[in-house]
């Protein structure tokens, strides 16, 4: 080897970089004195975090593993790597924003279906939906809902066991594919699908935890079309949908607050003479508080906003999103974007949510609803290679969220890493990129095709006790959990 590289090869490995660290949360600021420091050059962000959680610095009672953004993006390399890529010399002050990380999701288990998995979601004690009707929550009384094309809705605790089946189409269960459900809370549950109906179940368990029953309270009538979501408010027993039929429907969950069903889309006479015959079961019929035929071409997606649950939102493959007022039924406003739309998410924040909308052009969409149809998107997310069907926030904060898609992945974004649209990407606003990928545990070792046929993601849910729970193509119910990087 020549000398003077070998000397240079030394002199890098030696060398030491000045860097200043700023935070933008409050409970992890450093002192003005400990802000400046030098850290070696060959240094990761693992070593970072080691230093900031170190006596002398943060001094925290527990280790938190930190990100580390340079310029807007995730410091990915080593610090004389960073600096080599971008042309700084080794007396350059780097400033390191550090955040808390997100966890790498470790796979945890799958969960053996009979068929394609439509849609899945989490009951815990640390679920929005964890309101447990005045019952005390029991340690391990987590519970997982699936829905699946062949009709059935499935109750799992978090060792895979199924608690409960909802009863077959001629026992009051759905009659066609379930394409989305819900838990309204941990004794009621909302599901809806291609036989166009939502249907309202009451969940109970016995005494042992060890089974239990799923039972038919409600039927809801008012669609012309496939519902292809559902959301719930379990707080005002209130639901949303939205359908192939461009309409959002608004329903109640109770019997006597809900219309008298649409007589022309019940099921004929014929038939519930035919089905009585079958079954004693006999469940109470009703419409929708309000069928706002609010797009132009099919529904994907419907939800409440976060904190005004007289407002809600919806997307469509007509490629807008609506703003409802669903005290008066109105739409207030329409963001036309460039893509089919075909699901939807929203990211709380002080003032109105961020809304995030998966589209078929293989990207997810960030829009404010406040703002003036000329300036649609905040950020685009891209990183997927089929289209985005499936969105979910992140329980913990509000700057990143888990999409699913039938390119057969999982992935994890973190809205603080930004970097400008390149001339490529239309050079029009900001971009972010995937911090994670979560791969179909069935795929392992399988060569996964770019359309991800054979496991395409249709559901995705974020929970803060169970993790990222999702369901697909691959007849699995899958869950990943983040595990604690420092010990990587």
């Amino acid at each position: 080897m020549d000398v003077n590289m070998a000397d240079s090869t030394a002199t890098e490995a030696d060398s030491q970089v000045r860097v200043l660290f700023s935070t933008t949360e409050p409970d992890l600021e450093l002192p003005e004195t400990k802000r400046q420091l030098l850290v070696p050059a060959d240094i990761r962000r693992y070593g970072l975090s080691r230093i900031l959680n170190s006596e002398s610095m943060l001094n925290t009672p527990s280790p938190i593993p930190f990100d580390f953004l340079v310029n807007g993006s995730f410091l990915r390399s080593t610090l004389q790597d960073y600096m080599k890529e971008n042309g700084l010399s080794f007396e350059t002050t780097i400033t390191l924003q550090y955040v808390r990380s997100l966890i790498p999701p470790a796979y945890q288990a799958s969960f053996e279906h009979d068929d394609w998995v439509s849609d899945v979601d989490v009951l815990s004690s640390t679920s929005p939906s964890g309101r447990w009707s005045g019952e005390a929550w029991v340690q391990g009384q987590d519970r997982i809902l699936s829905a699946s094309y062949d009709g059935l809705l499935r109750i799992w605790d978090g060792s895979g066991q199924v608690l409960a089946t909802s009863p077959a189409g001629s026992l009051g269960g759905h009659t066609a594919g379930v394409k989305s459900a819900k838990f309204l809370s941990n004794a009621r549950l909302a599901s809806a699908g291609l036989d166009r109906t939502v249907r309202v179940w009451r969940y109970s368990e016995k005494e042992d935890r060890l089974s239990g029953e799923l039972k038919p309270v409600l039927e809801l009538y008012g669609h012309r079309g496939p519902v292809e979501s559902v959301e719930v408010d379990g707080v005002s027993k209130r639901i949303l949908t939205a359908s192939t039929d461009g309409s959002v429907g608004f329903w109640s969950t109770s019997k006597a607050g809900a219309p008298e069903a649409p007589a022309e889309l019940l099921p004929s006479t014929h038939a519930t003479k035919r089905r009585k015959i079958w079954s004693t079961v006999s469940t109470p019929q009703r419409g929708p508080l309000a069928m706002m035929a609010v797009h132009t071409a099919p529904a994907s997606a419907a939800i409440f906003d976060p904190r005004d649950r007289t407002v809600g939102y919806s997307v469509s493959q007509d490629h807008t999103v609506r703003t409802i007022d669903l005290t008066t039924s109105l739409v207030v406003s329409t963001l036309t974007t460039s893509n089919p739309l075909l699901s939807l998410c929203a990211i709380p924040r002080n003032s109105a949510p961020l809304l995030a909308a998966g589209t078929s052009a293989r990207h997810i969409t960030l829009v404010d609803p406040r703002a003036s149809a000329a300036t649609t998107s905040v950020m685009t997310l891209r990183g997927h290679t089929n289209k985005v069907v499936t969105l979910a926030p992140s329980p913990d904060n509000d700057y990143s969220l888990v999409s699913g898609s039938h390119d057969g992945t999982c992935r994890i974004w973190d809205l603080r890493s930004v970097r400008p649209a390149t001339k490529e990407e239309g050079g029009v606003g900001s971009v972010s990129e995937p911090v994670y990928v979560i791969e179909r545990e069935s795929r392992q070792g399988k060569k996964r095709s770019v359309t991800g046929e054979g496991c395409k993601v249709f559901g995705v849910a974020w929970d803060r006790t169970l993790g990222i729970v999702s369901g697909g193509e691959d007849k699995k119910v899958q869950i990943n959990k983040g595990r604690d990087i420092l010990s990587s």
